[in-house]
């Protein structure tokens, strides 16, 4: 019988959610940070806080699990 670290297994799935959440905003932070002409920045900010409360949800999921099927559902859902 193989037995899981739930702990690690936790620890692993907060780093493929900042991973992803890092993909996310990407192309958000590459126009802010160009300060390209005619971006309306507060829709931006906007963009990243919807994101940011996404993966809120999704770290507080996370910790919250009580068991490996509850990760790997939350994980699949990233892809």
């Amino acid at each position: 019988m193989i037995t899981l670290n739930m702990n690690k297994v936790k620890d692993i799935s907060h780093e493929i959610r900042r991973k992803a959440r890092e993909i996310e905003f990407e192309p958000l932070d590459a126009i802010i940070a160009k300060q390209i002409p005619g971006q309306n920045i507060s829709k931006i900010e906007e963009s990243r806080q919807a994101i940011r409360d996404k993966y809120s949800q999704i770290q507080n999921d996370i910790d919250s699990a009580n068991n490996i099927n509850q990760i790997y559902s939350i994980i699949d859902n990233l892809k």
